[in-house]
């Protein structure tokens, strides 16, 4: 074997070993490190941030789920169920069908400017079926009560949380529909505000999960 050949097969060699090592501190020994630690410090982050109920688990504190009525025959979008807090749209992608109900293919939002005329019938459409679906026989919402979140997607069409303004909208259908007083469906949204972290970052903002989940036992 002349002198490059024996060069190419200590370069060879080398680039082999190399290869091994790496892949089994970085593909091995590091992501089992993480996880373990991920496990022992922060185990219901690291598990995706389930939440339960009855010891099941029933969704993700990060994730928004829709509460809607099955599919009646011919029907291709359900119904909202009017019994239950409802969230954020979840048609971020528009005529994406793909994420209509908190699906987690994929996630975004429209990219549609602010003047745009698609954009603009959706959230009068929105609109006007917030008004129509929180007005009760003794209460009509005004028009200047919807908030955004009620009728615009989230940027990732995942956002689990709806502002307090919204939560509060809902709150006279949710009593009527659960037999329920005013007063006390009020103070169930009020005690599942949370505030803002260390009183200046983010906004106000209220978990629909945690929020229905309580409902439920309230109902119960």
């Amino acid at each position: 074997m002349n002198s490059s050949a024996r060069n190419t097969a200590r370069l060879l060699g080398a680039g082999a070993r190399a290869l091994l090592v790496l892949t089994v501190l970085c593909g091995v020994l590091y992501p089992l490190a993480v996880t373990g630690i991920a496990q022992g410090l922060f185990p219901r982050q690291a598990n995706g941030s389930e939440v339960r109920e009855a010891g099941k688990v029933v969704g993700s504190s990060l994730i928004g789920q829709r509460y809607d009525l099955p599919l009646k025959k011919g029907q291709e979008t359900p119904e909202p169920d009017l019994k239950w807090f409802q969230p954020r749209p979840s048609n971020g992608l528009g005529s994406n069908t793909v994420n209509t109900q908190y699906k987690l293919i994929l996630s975004g939002a429209t990219n549609r400017a602010g003047d745009n005329e698609e954009l603009i019938q959706w959230v009068k459409d929105a609109k006007a079926a917030v008004i129509k679906d929180n007005s009760t026989p003794g209460y009509r919402v005004p028009a200047s009560a919807v908030p955004p979140d009620a009728v615009t997607s989230s940027g990732s069409g995942l956002d689990p949380d709806i502002s307090p303004a919204y939560a509060r909208l809902q709150v006279h259908r949710v009593a009527e529909r659960n037999h329920l007083p005013v007063q006390r469906v009020e103070k169930l949204v009020e005690d599942h505000t949370q505030r803002r972290v260390l009183g200046f970052v983010g906004e106000p903002r209220v978990n629909v999960l945690a929020l229905n989940i309580a409902l439920r036992e309230l109902v119960g």
